[in-house]
């Protein structure tokens, strides 16, 4: 069963696009709620699920290889009505009779298609007859199962989306879940209102009024714990908790040293003050120095700072009693990547936060936002009247500053990088940019360079400026920041930052570098 009960729905099967959040993202955008489940899923579970119409992703494979990831055939006898997309068309096809085979010509990028049939997919786009598309293929349909009639073809896909208008089965060559299909968001809406005959019933007020009664009905009498570490996600996850049962919530903050200038008074003053709520200020900073001291190897940092956040929430958590459920700020696109046919990715960096904790802490284990992604944890944030600024904060690492400061950790060294950061972030915010872009911080290197300040010589630290443009932190881009920008954030960081007499701009993209240094 769908894990939100509504009661129209869309099931995304998967089978290992990059694109395959992107999908779920373009349903919810449409307000209508989806979830993405593995290709494989058992059809007692796709038909408990009730969806009104099933997404087959697309995936690196080839439908004629003989590992070729196959869901059930029976998903066509339905009577639902499906969209394959890629390889989800492919899927279709094999499955029904049609062929499938290598094309001449791979297609990647950018491409046009010519539109046969403009009357339910390709619904409301006026008169056109050409669309530019985005193709990432080297297979192609040859020939279309029985009942089937092309829609659209494109130079090297003679079927560049087809149907079954009769059963309702569509398939697409295509990926119109990515912005440079620039009609795409048409096209799934016309399947999901015109062909699925979906309404558009999820929003995120829906959201919060069904989330509280549930959790009043969950937790009951009982009391919870709540990490909080001063980002969206957690604070999001406290205040719709404390909605729901009050003073039964306790959070817990662990200052470890390693946030933001002026976050851990932030973070108080809006929990205590604001919302009244119960918040246990853990101030952990000089042990946690003490325990980095002398590490430099960036993976070292972030297992110690892991290890030691667990020992001391453990024991703040405690101290607290008789708490029968631990709350946490666990996303969807962590869920989806648990279930992943492909299994969780390969770990690149350790992260540490409270999912890290111990399993006999003897908790249930509470995830009230665990249905949504990150734009719609801000929406709710503020449908919760959380403030803009909070909400609306860009991303921070769980090991905090430790990995923005490469090399060894010291107080001096995190001073600096904190001064630095602040300037970063106040000029971002008073040139109206903060909020256009992904992510802007400094980063502290282990190099100093040689300046001239009042005609003196000097031997001092090196600050970089990281500026990230991206949609889910997949793929990054650098921003190309006004010069002007740039120009006031060096100045402002060299006059008054003690230690640094030099600013450089990180112009690097994600692939291949990543959004992080460390």
């Amino acid at each position: 069963m769908p894990s939100f009960q509504t009661k129209d729905r869309i099931l995304v099967l998967d089978f290992g696009s990059q694109y395959t959040q992107l999908i779920a993202r373009r349903v919810r955008e449409a307000q209508v709620y989806c979830e993405i489940h593995p290709f494989n899923m058992p059809m007692t579970q796709i038909r408990a699920f009730s969806a009104k119409g099933i997404i087959l992703s697309g995936g690196p494979s080839s439908i004629y290889d003989p590992d070729a990831p196959k869901a059930d055939p029976r998903l066509t006898d339905l009577g639902v009505p499906l969209l394959g997309i890629c390889y989800g068309m492919q899927f279709i096809t094999q499955s029904l009779g049609g062929t499938v085979s290598r094309a001449l010509d791979r297609e990647y990028g950018s491409a046009g298609i010519l539109i046969q049939d403009n009357i339910d997919l390709f619904a409301d786009l006026g008169e056109q007859r050409s669309m530019k598309v985005w193709m990432s293929h080297g297979d192609r349909v040859e020939k279309m199962p029985e009942g089937f009639e092309i829609l659209a073809t494109s130079k090297n896909s003679p079927v560049a989306a087809m149907a079954d208008k009769k059963r309702k089965i569509y398939g697409l060559q295509f990926h119109p879940e990515v912005v440079h299909t620039p009609e795409g968001n048409k096209i799934i809406r016309n399947f999901l209102f015109g062909i699925c005959e979906c309404s558009a019933t999820w929003t995120m007020s829906s959201f919060v009024k069904k989330s509280i009664s549930s959790l009043r009905e969950k937790i009951g009498s009982e009391k919870v714990i709540c990490g909080i570490s001063g980002g969206v996600d957690s604070s999001v996850t406290a205040v719709l908790l404390h909605r729901a049962v009050g003073t039964q919530l306790s959070c817990i903050f662990v200052d470890n040293g390693l946030l933001r200038k002026g976050e851990s008074l932030e973070v108080m003053k809006l929990l205590q003050g604001l919302f009244g709520m119960d918040v246990r200020l853990v101030d952990a900073s000089n042990h946690f120095l003490c325990v980095l001291e002398g590490v430099t190897d960036p993976e070292q940092k972030r297992k110690i700072i892991g290890r030691e956040f667990i020992k001391v929430f453990e024991k703040a958590a405690l101290e607290l009693g008789n708490a029968k459920y631990l709350a946490q700020g666990t996303l969807y696109p962590d869920v989806i990547e648990s279930v992943s046919f492909k299994g969780p990715s390969a770990t690149i960096k350790s992260h540490h936060n409270v999912g890290g904790l111990p399993e006999n802490m003897r908790f249930e284990l509470i995830e009230p936002l665990r249905e949504l992604f990150k734009d719609e944890v801000r929406q709710v944030g503020l449908e919760l009247d959380l403030p803009r600024d909070l909400v609306m904060r860009q991303p921070f690492p769980g090991p905090g500053l430790a990995v923005r400061i490469l090399g060894e950790v010291s107080s001096r060294r995190l001073d600096i990088l904190r001064e630095a950061d602040a300037i970063v972030l106040e000029e971002m915010r008073a040139a109206s940019l903060y909020e256009k872009v992904w992510q802007s911080f400094a980063v502290l290197l282990p190099v100093k360079t040689v300046g001239v300040m009042g005609d003196e010589r000097t031997y001092e630290n090196v600050i970089a400026l990281r500026v990230v443009d991206s949609v889910d932190a997949m793929t990054a881009d650098w921003s190309r920041l006004p010069y002007s920008i740039l120009a006031t954030i060096s100045n402002r960081i060299i006059n008054s930052v003690k230690g640094v007499n030099r600013v450089v701009y990180d112009i690097s993209s994600k692939p291949p570098s990543t959004i992080e240094w460390e």
